[in-house]
């Protein structure tokens, strides 16, 4: 096994000023109305320098929405013992209300259903993780429950952000956990 070349510090921090740009660019206007001279203004840095880092301004938005995926991941798997089939865990509720700031970048990112480059992101990492906890568990049938356990959530947080299911953080989380739980126990 060869170990990852250790990331370059200097490359990190400027594409964390180009997160950061973009997410406040995104506060004040829709993505699509974002341009790549204004939002290497705001990070301070050149044209060129965005375009080593990443090929367009949605690579850049995945990107910095990357993390709402490793929350959603974690929130998912933050409970220990046996599951409470009705109540979500804290963490999950909490990383519904944790979305409203950057909800119209969700959406965009996140079409109804589930899918767009968000989407795909989420599905494929909440699946691997799902995955690997069903293969520990001896789970015969990991693979489909990997795959239904990541499109119930992706399809269900995405039906919410763009308001095609209501309810608060609370209640949505504790709804898909139902579902979620269900998925685990019907195999």
């Amino acid at each position: 096994m060869t170990r990852a070349e250790p990331e370059d510090p200097r490359a990190a921090r400027t594409r964390a000023r180009l997160r950061a740009a973009l997410l406040a660019e995104c506060a004040e206007r829709p993505l699509e109305e974002v341009g790549v001279a204004a939002l290497v203004r705001r990070a301070g840095v050149g044209r060129a320098t965005f375009y080593v880092h990443y090929p367009d301004l949605e690579a850049l938005a995945v990107d910095a929405c990357a993390d709402v995926v490793r929350e959603a991941v974690e929130a998912l798997h933050a409970w220990r013992g046996r599951p409470d089939p009705v109540r979500a865990p804290a963490a999950l509720a909490e990383f519904f209300a944790s979305l409203t700031p950057h909800a119209a970048l969700y959406r965009t990112l996140l079409t109804p259903g589930g899918g767009g480059p968000l989407g795909r992101v989420l599905h494929r990492d909440l699946r691997a993780y799902s995955l690997r906890e069903r293969e520990l568990a001896g789970a015969a049938d990991a693979p489909l429950v990997a795959s239904a356990v990541a499109a119930t959530f992706a399809g269900v947080l995405a039906d919410w952000l763009h308001g095609d299911l209501d309810g608060t953080p609370g209640e949505i989380a504790d709804q898909v956990w139902q579902l979620l739980v269900a998925l685990h126990a019907s195999r």
